[in-house]
């Protein structure tokens, strides 16, 4: 059972409506504009949409009180109709203190983003404003060989219609990355790996809540920080989505980052836990294929073993595609997610 009011679903957008793009963490796309203006095409010719660039869109180095001053100024603008960061980064938790709380509640938009975007998304969640897990106009909009069909797809949904739509487990996926200091390099897909499936536990029931969560490490500063997060009977009820970033934790810092959440009571709380398939290459630790199967393997073990402790009888989807590796699913943040385990089905109301 909730112990809060359903959030307020931002209105969808029509073909011609102004989206904002905003670079509220690390401005990627002024040290890599060629690649950001790929991700822009797709918006104009692919979506329909008229993205509109603030002025930190490009600034490196922007202050966290400029970057929040763009944020505001998008939520406040009537043409604007919805919100979408260049990309992640690492300390978007600082922009929060600046953000006008009364201007974004009285002007609900939705908000796009992954990594380092949970705390706008978690700071909007927490406002009572639903919003998107997902998408990047550098990551997924300029993606090597072109947006993928399954992103793009989701991302409609979002966007533009209120259906309800199944995620479906993908052949194959990758967790490799170009190098944009190169453009040649998104010519062509990544090499892919073979989707082995999703590992379903406990799956002996349905759960239909809210989704709450994001990237595990953010969530970590959040709750450290103790400045964001609600009190536990908040999350009462709602599906956990979860999802590792490219610094890779290990499978020991994954429980103790879980570890923390369930000593703080905070786990047991919600029904169903969707956790990503871990992304496991990156330049800083370029695992071949089987260190990377058991890199995931061994993070999934984490996970078992710190909800075992917490919240043994919580049902864990592991492998689901959103956060990192491509391609990715935009999901709702704060809107409803069903998880059936008895049918092995995810559906996401858009």
């Amino acid at each position: 059972m909730l112990s809060r009011e359903p959030l307020r679903q931002p209105p969808k957008l029509r073909l011609g409506d102004q989206v904002a793009i905003l670079s509220p963490s690390w401005a990627g796309a002024g040290v890599f504009p060629a690649v950001h203006e790929l991700g822009l095409h797709v918006l104009r010719e692919d979506l329909g949409l008229v993205p509109v660039e603030f002025p930190t869109t490009r600034q490196v180095e922007a202050s966290p009180r400029d970057r929040a001053r763009d944020v505001n100024a998008a939520f406040a603008n009537p043409e604007i109709k919805a919100l979408m960061a260049v990309i992640g980064g690492s300390d978007q938790i600082t922009i929060l203190p600046y953000l006008d709380p009364e201007v974004i509640a009285a002007n609900p938009k939705a908000y796009f983003g992954y990594s380092d975007n949970t705390n706008l998304l978690n700071y909007l969640w927490r406002a009572g404003i639903a919003s998107y897990h997902g998408g990047s106009t550098l990551v997924h909009l300029a993606r090597p060989g072109g947006v993928h069909p399954v992103f793009l797809a989701s991302l409609r949904h979002a966007l533009f219609d209120h259906d309800s739509v199944e995620v479906i487990a993908l052949e194959s996926f990758t967790d490799l990355q170009p190098e944009w200091a190169d453009v040649s390099t998104l010519e062509n897909e990544l090499a892919t790996t073979k989707e082995s499936g999703w590992h379903w536990h406990n799956a002996d029931r349905v759960v239909v809540g809210p989704t709450w969560g994001g990237n595990l490490e953010i969530l970590h500063w959040n709750l450290a920080a103790n400045r964001w997060i609600e009190s536990n009977e908040a999350y009462r009820g709602c599906v956990l989505l979860l999802e590792t970033s490219e610094e890779m934790p290990s499978a020991e810092e994954v429980f103790r980052m879980l570890r923390d959440m369930g000593e703080r009571g905070l786990l047991e709380q919600f029904p169903a836990v969707v956790f990503a398939k871990a992304k496991a290459w990156h330049p800083h630790a370029p695992l071949g294929e089987s260190d990377r199967f058991r890199f995931r393997l061994e993070q999934e073990q984490a996970i078992l073993q710190a909800l075992s402790i917490y919240h043994p009888d919580v049902m864990l989807v592991y492998g689901p595609d959103f956060g990192h590796t491509d391609p990715q699913y935009v999901l709702p943040y704060g809107g409803r997610m069903t998880v059936d385990g008895p049918s092995r089905r995810i559906i996401a109301h858009y």
